[in-house]
């Protein structure tokens, strides 16, 4: 099994598992495979991180895991620092700025995959922030 990070051409990105290489080429050639977000079947591999092998001890092999963590980490700490929790407010808070009831500012919070999904269907544009490996967010 092999795990590729997609793009839609109305690029948005998630990911998916398919058998081999050739398994997503001969899907995404029969449009089988088709973006969560807005249902495009027009499907392209996205940029990839390479997933580094670890020795048995469990330490990656080479030393950029580590810096490319810390990196992550300062993103996160940055955006939650620049950005107010709203928490499960976040669809109503979204919608509310885009129609005008509210001061735009930048907020973060949570939403189901349906709620975001209808957020990017009503031209909301919203950016998911994964937690970080390791930390529980």
């Amino acid at each position: 099994m092999i795990r590729y990070s997609l793009i839609c051409d109305a690029g948005h990105s998630f990911d998916s598992w398919f058998r081999d290489s050739s398994g997503f080429d001969k899907q995404a050639a029969e449009g089988r495979v088709s973006c969560p977000f807005c249902d495009s079947t027009k499907i392209a591999r996205d940029v990839m991180a390479p997933n580094v092998a670890k020795h048995r001890d469990g330490a990656a092999r080479d030393g950029d895991g580590r810096e490319l963590r810390m990196k992550l980490r300062e993103l996160h700490d940055t955006v939650v620092a620049h950005t107010e929790d709203v928490g499960d407010r976040f669809p109503d808070e979204a919608r509310a700025m885009e129609d005008g009831e509210t001061e735009r500012r930048a907020i973060r919070g949570r939403a189901t995959f349906e709620e975001a999904k209808a957020l990017l269907e009503e031209g909301i544009e919203i950016l998911p922030l994964p937690g970080l490996p390791g930390d529980g967010n």
